[in-house]
Formats: C-alpha cells, structure tokens, sequence
C-alpha cells in the first residue's frame, strides 16, 4: 500500500505580500499585484508591466541580506518562502522533540534560472565592440575577466537554490530541481509526493521560485508576442478567459510546502492542511510555445491525475485554472475541462489567481496549490478579476470579479509549461479514514 501524503507547512513571496493571511485575504478582496517595472527602464519596451515583490528582504525571516548578496532574486524568494514553510510546519532538525531523520528529508524545486547580469553583460559588449563595427571577443572576454563575480555566475544555475534549502534546513534525502516552465513547481510537488509515496522519504520541502522580470525575459517573451501590451491600465491587464485577453503578465516570488507521509505528521501530531491525492504528468508533444488546440495533453493529464486520486468527476468542488490570459492557452484549457467533465464541467467554479499576481513562471503552480489548501481551509474560492467581455470559446463559470463561499473539499490545479509539459494535482480536505 502506498503512504498517503499531507501538507503541514505552507509559505509564499509573492506581489501581493509575503504573509499568508495578507495574501489570501488581498486575492479574495480582487486586488491586483500588477503595476509598472521599477527593476529596470522598460520604457522603450512594448511591455512595461509587471508584478513585482517590493519592499522585501531575506531579514523578514532573520536571514542578513549582506550574507546572500551574490545569490539572484529567485534565491532570495525561495529562501524566505522555505523559512516560513518551515516554520508553519514546525519542523527543525535542530529540535530534538521534533524526531526529524535529516537523511529521509529531502528538497524538490521547480526553479528558474538565475537572473542574468544585464548591467556587466552591456559594459562587456561596450569593451568589445569599442574598436569598430565588429565584435573583438578577446575585449570582451577581458571585460568579463574584470568585471564578473565568479559566485554571482555560478547562481544562475536552476539547481542553486534546492542546493541553498538543503544546507539551510540539514535535508540530507533526495535534492532535485526540475525546470518545465510554468509547471515546474507544480511537477515538483508531483514528483516529491511520488517520493514520499514510495517510502524513500518522510518529508520533503517543495515548491518553486522564479523571475524573469529583466531585459532579456520582457524581450522574449514579447517576440514570443505572449506579453500583454495593456500598459495604460496595469491592474487590467491580465484578463484570463476575457474576450479581449492579450497575453500574460510577468510575475515573480516563490511559493513552498512540507509535505509528510501521514504518519510521521501524525506521530508529531502536526496541523494537516489537506492532502495530495492525485498527480497527472503528460506531454503535448506538439509544438513548444503552443498548446496542442484540442487540449490532449492537458486531457489525459486531468485524467490521470483524477484517476490517481480515485476521484470522480462529481466530487471536484474547485478548479484552480492554469488561466494564463493568453488567448490559446484559455481556450484550449477550457476544451480540455469540458472534454473531461461534460456536462458538469459548467457548474465547477474554475479561476485563475494570475489576473491579479500575474504569472509565477516557474512558481506559479506551487502558489497556486497554496491557494487551493486555503481553498479547503476556508470554503471560498478566489475570483479571476478583469472577467468583463463573454468570450464563447471560454465559457464556463470562473468565478467573475469576487470571491464566492461554496462548500469546498475537493480542488483541481492545472498547470501547463511552455515545451508540452502538462501537470495536474488533486488536492483535498484531510479525513483520518479515506
């Protein structure tokens, strides 16, 4: 028999605030996180919005922001989201109450790649192309030589951040990074339930962290035309499902979970916020910026994530949507969740956070099974704001503009990556007999 897994800790940094409770209570309010870039001059950019963490730093979790100044923005966030999803679980290698095997604990992220050095990466270019129209590599190489801080290179890797938790918290278990895109923390979690499923961990912490708020990532993106361009009006600009939807917004932060086999949470008689259930993990094999139109990889992977679960269509009370405001993926997604849910499929309240923190990237699932546990926690779902203009390809309820209470133990979270990669979790109310 397999063990069942719960989650016991939950944290965020995230546009909209750092705190649980700040959070959840801002998305159910409808506020938006979205506004004008302030990391960089992107006035000469088609796209000159996002949503930014501000007025943050690693000392809100007592870390010295002197002691990570080398590390890059995703560093940071997954840093302080793993702090409080540490603390809120109440584990500590260091407690000896807490009964902790540092060797059957283990790290899975869904990490970005580090932010590049833009500003050293232009003083290197300007050197080598001092001498005329062609570029003199050797001045370049030089500049780099000079200018170039070998730690500050060396975390840009998708991998540092896992590597940084581990030694911050003593998890000597498994340590894994997976980087599909906007389903890598959701796969994480997916992959860290598997783990703990198979017995060869107890705890792991999972989740994802991700920027991509500088030049290279605004350019892009926006030769990809996936960007929105709505720069008048920031906070409307991300419209998932809306008939005038005109692509996502860049968003940034981290989200993080301790997730426990449903013994060791019981035998430290930990708080259960909810457990995963199902876990569904396809391919579009398609195209790599496009979703497949007929949603067949974002099918099969609702299906099967059902299917683990032992879940049937009719106990989904909640889908968290993958709803990223472009206006393929909302379409394709909507096919897909009438394709497997019929009928019924009409009368599932289906949202999407990212009309108001933008998209997470990398961290954008892993927040958004937060958001689901709160879900449970509290019988209310968030609302997907900016839902003003019908669009008949898109029309099933999402939940328009305001929050709604409805009886809440079953939810449904997509997430659906650039490259093909289709993720799908079921996540419900802890019952001790199941």
């Amino acid at each position: 028999m397999r063990r069942r897994v719960v989650v016991t800790g939950i944290g965020l940094v995230t546009p909209l605030g750092v705190e649980i409770e700040t959070v959840w209570s801002r998305l159910l309010g409808g506020e938006s996180g979205i506004g004008y870039i302030r990391l960089f001059d992107a006035s000469n950019f088609p796209t000159k919005i996002a949503a930014e963490v501000r007025d943050w730093d690693l000392s809100d979790v007592g870390e010295d922001p002197e002691d990570w100044k080398y590390q890059g923005r995703h560093t940071h966030f997954a840093v302080g989201a793993a702090h409080k999803a540490m603390a809120d679980s109440g584990i500590s290698i260091h407690d000896a109450d807490a009964k902790i095997d540092p060797t059957r604990f283990g790290i899975y992220t869904g990490s970005g790649e580090g932010q590049q050095d833009f500003h050293r990466f232009t003083q290197m270019m300007v050197a080598g192309l001092a001498g005329g129209e062609d570029l003199d590599l050797a001045a370049f190489i030089r500049k780099g030589l000079e200018t170039l801080h070998p730690i500050a290179e060396l975390e840009q890797e998708p991998n540092m951040p896992a590597g940084h938790l581990a030694s911050l918290f003593g998890a000597e278990g498994p340590n894994i990074n997976c980087l599909t895109a906007c389903a890598a923390s959701s796969q994480a979690i997916g992959e860290a339930v598997e783990i703990i499923r198979r017995g060869e961990a107890d705890v792991m912490l999972a989740g994802g962290t991700h920027t991509m708020i500088h030049p290279f990532g605004v350019t892009g993106f926006n030769l990809l035309t996936a960007l929105s361009t709505c720069n008048e009006e920031p906070t409307k600009a991300s419209r998932p499902f809306d008939r005038n939807r005109d692509g996502f917004v860049l968003g940034e932060g981290a989200g993080m979970v301790v997730l426990e086999s449903l013994e060791h949470a019981q035998a430290r008689k930990a708080h259960i916020y909810g457990e995963m259930c199902g876990y569904g993990s396809t391919a579009d094999a398609f195209r790599i910026t496009d979703t497949h139109p007929e949603g067949r990889g974002a099918i099969s992977c609702i299906k099967m994530a059902l299917d683990d679960a032992q879940t049937p269509l009719d106990e989904i009370d909640y889908i968290s949507a993958h709803g990223t405001s472009t206006s393929v993926n909302d379409k394709a997604e909507t096919l897909a969740i009438k394709q497997v849910f019929g009928d019924r499929a009409y009368r599932i309240p289906t949202s999407s956070t990212k009309s108001m923190l933008g998209h997470l990237i990398a961290a954008a699932g892993a927040t958004e099974v937060i958001f689901c546990l709160l879900a449970i926690r509290d019988n209310v779902v968030p609302p997907t704001t900016n839902y003003e203009h019908p669009d008949p390809d898109c029309d099933l309820d999402y939940v328009p503009n305001v929050c709604r209470e409805l009886p809440c133990n079953t939810t449904l979270t997509n997430s659906f990556g650039f490259g093909g990669q289709n993720i799908a979790l079921v996540i419900k109310r802890f019952a001790y007999h199941r």
